[in-house]
């Protein structure tokens, strides 16, 4: 008499983690939705036909590549098209859509948007950076002077804008829009308009904005934030250019926050989080953890330790409670999470890398077009093979998904397909 109980009990079991699996970001290993991938920390899914441990021609082969104008901004896929960005004539920015297996454009939808940065920054140009996020249809685009723009992804069609300027009357970022916009459910998270802020990502209403520093030369931030449960407590993790802080998700007040020492204000890296703990590593000041704890309804921070070694632009991958990270000084290093400690540092490679891994391997990529395959190990520096990718700067972050690699260097789109590995 148990036995059609017991099925029925076994069959909800089976339906129920299917939708779950389905739910995954880690279970669509055919797309690259956000900046860092899937999961904004740079992994991709174990799903995936394991990664060639070559990187010649006879691996890695070129599909197609299209030329565009400058963009800093990283590639965004689904599982028909891809989306950039650019700058064009330094009056205006643009979106495209392209086919993902042809590279013919699909779509355009440009506005005028264009700023300046800083002197001292000049040559690393003054083009649109932000990655963009996709969901559901839609494609959130920030553009450089602190707007964020809803797309249709299908047509191009602008659904809504939100100009934070105008909106809190706070200053233009001196780098402008900078960090990447962050999406959790019907919401979205933007460190825009002097500070975070929370939207609807439907009608672009905007909830909240918390953590105000006002915009201008400090308060535009360089870092771009994430969502994770730390002491028990779902929050957003965000970086400002001074502070590290958690904030709470109803109503954007600041839950806990310390000073992160940097020069200038160079806080950059993505926070990573690792249980109750926060890591972060900044040009200037070195490498942090942090301990966050909750006791009753108060928030407390510790300091666990503090490394000398110094992170600039490239957040690192975790693996197996190790961050391997590219430091200021140009040198790939690996970091013990838990003592504080380097277990090794190798050589100057090229002067920023976008990191992605696959279970223990990591795929980087250089700003100078050197594409480097490693193996995740903790005593050594493992170098498996390198090769020559692109001749023009490739600062935006490559993505890799569904069996292929796309590269956005600062003139083009380059899309690559791995060959199946050979089986050992």
């Amino acid at each position: 008499m148990f036995k059609p109980f017991l099925v029925s009990i076994a069959s909800l079991l089976l339906i129920t983690a299917t939708n779950l699996l389905a739910n995954d970001p880690m279970n669509t290993p055919d797309i690259w939705t956000q900046w860092r991938g899937p999961l904004r920390t740079g992994k991709v899914s174990s799903a995936q036909s394991p990664w060639p441990r070559k990187l010649d021609n006879d691996h890695l082969q070129q599909t197609w590549r299209v030329k565009l104008g400058p963009s800093y901004s990283g590639p965004v896929v689904d599982e028909k098209q891809i989306y950039v960005t650019e700058t064009v004539d330094r009056k205006k920015e643009v979106v495209r859509a392209l086919d993902r297996v042809t590279g013919e454009e699909i779509w355009k939808t440009e506005w005028a948007g264009t700023m300046t940065v800083p002197f001292f920054a000049w040559a690393n140009g003054s083009w649109i950076r932000s990655t963009p996020a996709l969901s559901e249809g839609r494609l959130y685009v920030a553009g450089m002077r602190d707007v964020l723009v809803c797309l249709d992804a299908s047509t191009g069609k602008e659904i809504w804008r939100v100009d934070f300027m105008k909106t809190f009357k706070s200053q233009l970022p001196a780098f402008g829009f900078v960090a990447s916009p962050l999406i959790d459910g019907n919401d979205i998270y933007v460190q825009a308009g002097g500070g975070v802020v929370k939207l609807n990502r439907i009608n672009g209403e905007v909830h909240w904005r918390g953590a105000v520093d006002g915009g201008g030369m400090m308060g535009s931030a360089f870092s771009s934030p994430i969502i994770a449960t730390i002491a028990n407590t779902r929050q957003l993790v965000a970086q400002s250019r001074k502070s590290l802080m958690g904030l709470d998700l109803e109503n954007g007040e600041t839950l806990w926050s310390v000073d992160v020492p940097a020069f200038r204000g160079m806080n950059i890296h993505t926070p990573t989080v690792v249980g109750d703990r926060v890591f972060t590593s900044s040009y200037g000041g070195g490498s942090f953890m942090y301990a966050v704890e909750k006791t009753l309804d108060r928030f407390s921070v510790k300091a666990l330790w503090r490394n000398k070694l110094q992170g600039y632009m490239s957040s690192p991958i975790v693996i197996d409670g190790h961050a391997y990270m590219h430091l200021r000084n140009q040198r790939f290093a690996c970091l013990d999470l838990k003592t504080g400690k380097e277990t090794w540092i190798t050589t100057p490679h090229g002067k920023y890398w976008s990191l992605v891994s696959q279970n223990d391997h990591i795929l980087a990529l250089d700003e100078r077009g050197e594409l480097f395959l490693l193996r995740a190990n903790p005593r050594k520096f493992e170098l498996i093979d390198q090769r020559k990718i692109s001749d023009e700067p490739t600062w935006a972050h490559l993505a890799v998904c569904g069996g292929e690699v796309f590269i956005r260097e600062l003139n083009a789109m380059a899309v690559y397909s791995w060959d199946e590995p050979e089986k050992e």
